[in-house]
């Protein structure tokens, strides 16, 4: 008999269905220990000793994992595929050397699958390994960055702030982005302007329109009619002029498909196109991938959910080209497969991008096995998956110059003509917020030749402050600025929400009174922890240790030299000069 460990029940099932009656396969239900929240969990005076707990339910896990690993001849590991994975394995082997008897003449293996089908499970028990122990020491140092950190900060903002929660490593920052950007919205002052538009005819009187951009021989600026009076003026010099064709280019354009999706795109674009928070998207996908049941069999319908890899396996690439062939025609299947390249620093966590595990298996096949949030999910990635080998969409962009007798007032009309749509007749990217892309049509139009006005409008417009953050648009920006992992965002904004630093308003972060009270502390006495470039260096040494660059602990002693100097610093403020820096700093 083999012992198979996995993070969940409903994996464990589906896992032991393919293996068969010589293994029994059990769950870990994720962590079987942590760290405990009190003094001493990492002993900054002793090497950065680690203390772990286990809690009730872990302990009958744990008994049930030790009972069935005595009398196997070998304990298979096969928990998920990056570093919190790779730490499951590693704390079950270590609970279970520490238990006698349990691993005598038992043999350890650790397998990876980045997808729960028979096939994929099949090939990765034939291909075993080692638990990779740089990995497990990346974790080790994150969790312990993340303990000092938190453990220590957090009762500095419970003396000098009553009522504040607590203060995390990367929470911290992504809550003074969105403080940040509030301050900017509030600072913001508006301004006026006007545009001139004219709705035009061709000498065969197809409509168009075209904007002022050039008046009494000077260019214009956005800011050149900056009252109703000169827009006034502007307005009638274009009504009194006659105008003529001056200049019509045309120039081909291509636009390419995105990338299949990383966690963070899908995280992205199902907060876009679904209205999915960060922790529905992960959830619903982790249910995809864990496996639905179809045709009596439990099958995983997506890879692996939590990856920065954007490749995709040559396998899949030809399925997909397939699948446009069948679908879309020949047309539609570029000359080359199409390679997207992996952004991640870190070769070790570089998996493949979030795909169906069977592209021939269309949304619409498997609907009625889903619920409606697994639906519509599974279709978002089907389709990004498909259009990310589809053949570019090719258009022509036109812009035309019309000009008065004098060449003194000129109008530019612009448009889009698309000679071939590619992949946008099945996926288009969403934005996070409105952007100026001119997809009008021009008709057809010659140089020389006359327009005739139809109605000439003065538009009045106020400038507009920066929008604030949606779930979509601050994890972009956290991974824009290298701030946190793909398994992480999910719970950094959860953790925001749920300690009432801030609110949600139309699906955008509004920070409350106490989180940008909290960020001004941290920025008055802990400057340095709540930059960006620190926190995307840090995480940049935690993918330097799972690569066997640099030592874990030397990483941690660095840190804890100036932090625990930063903690002392805050002991003798009274709570009366906290308030008053913090009043300073809001004002």
């Amino acid at each position: 008999m083999k012992t198979v460990i996995v993070e969940s029940p409903a994996k464990a099932k589906t896992i032991n269905k393919y293996l068969g009656k010589d293994y029994k396969v059990l769950a870990s239900f994720g962590h079987i220990r942590d760290l405990p929240s009190k003094d001493g969990s990492v002993d900054t005076e002793n090497d950065f000793a680690m203390t772990w707990e286990v809690d009730s339910d872990s302990k009958k896990r744990i008994k049930q994992i030790a009972d069935a690993t005595k009398g196997s001849e070998e304990l298979i590991l096969a928990t998920d595929p990056d570093r919190e994975g790779e730490a499951i394995s590693w704390h079950v082997l270590e609970v279970l050397k520490a238990r006698r008897g349990v691993m005598k003449d038992v043999a350890v293996k650790r397998v990876v699958f980045n997808e729960i089908t028979k096939s994929a499970i099949l090939k990765a028990m034939q291909e075993p390994r080692d638990i990779d122990n740089e990995m497990v020491e990346a974790y080790l140092a994150r969790r312990a960055l993340d303990y000092l950190v938190g453990f220590n900060l957090s009762p500095v903002l419970w003396r000098k702030l009553p009522g504040s929660k607590s203060a995390g490593r990367v929470q911290s920052v992504a809550l003074r982005l969105i403080c940040e950007r509030e301050l900017e919205i509030e600072k913001f002052r508006s301004e006026e302007y006007w545009s001139i538009e004219a709705n035009l005819k061709n000498s065969a009187a197809a409509p168009f329109s075209a904007k002022l951009t050039v008046l009494n021989g000077e260019k214009l600026t956005k800011f050149s009619l900056s009252n109703k009076d000169s827009a006034t003026a502007a307005k009638k010099a274009v009504e009194a002029a006659n105008l003529t064709v001056k200049d019509v280019q045309s120039k081909p354009a291509t636009r390419h498909p995105a990338a299949p999706f990383t966690t963070s795109t899908l995280q992205q674009e199902a907060a876009r196109k679904l209205g999915f928070n960060a922790q529905r998207t992960m959830r619903t996908a982790q249910k995809l991938y864990e496996g639905i049941e179809i045709n009596g069999e439990t099958t995983g319908l997506i890879t692996y959910m939590r990856t920065d890899g954007v490749s995709l396996a040559n396998e899949a690439i030809a399925s997909a080209r397939n699948v446009i062939a069948e679908k879309f025609g020949q047309n539609y299947v570029p000359a080359k497969a199409k390679i997207y390249k992996n952004k991640s620093k870190n070769a070790q966590e570089a998996h493949e991008a979030i795909r169906p595990t069977d592209l021939s298996r269309l949304p619409e096949a498997v609907a009625s096995k889903l619920d409606e949030d697994q639906k519509r999910l599974y279709d978002l990635i089907w389709k990004r998956t498909i259009a990310s080998q589809m053949a570019e969409a090719r258009m022509e962009r036109t812009t035309a110059d019309i000009q008065s007798d004098d060449g003194k007032i000129i109008l530019r009309a612009t448009g889009t003509v698309q000679i071939f749509d590619g992949f946008l007749t099945l996926y288009q990217e969403g934005q996070d917020d409105k952007q100026d892309d001119d997809e009008r049509r021009l008709p057809k139009l010659s140089v020389s030749e006359k327009i005739n006005k139809e109605k000439i409008e003065a538009n009045q417009h106020f400038t507009e402050p920066p929008p604030r953050f949606s779930e979509a648009s601050l994890v972009k920006r956290l991974e824009e600025l290298g701030i946190g992992r793909p398994s992480t965002y999910a719970s950094i904004l959860t953790v925001l929400r749920e300690r009432n630093y801030v609110v949600m308003d139309k699906n955008r972060f509004v920070p409350e009174g106490k989180g940008r009270v909290v960020t001004s502390f941290l920025e008055s006495y802990f400057n340095k922890y709540v930059q960006y470039d620190f926190t995307a260096e840090m995480e940049s040494e935690l993918d330097l240790i799972s690569d066997g660059k640099i030592p874990w602990k030397e990483v941690l002693a660095n840190f804890w030299l100036d932090f625990s100097g930063a903690i002392e610093g805050t002991k003798d403020l009274r709570v009366s000069e906290v308030l008053d820096v913090i009043t300073d700093a809001l004002a």
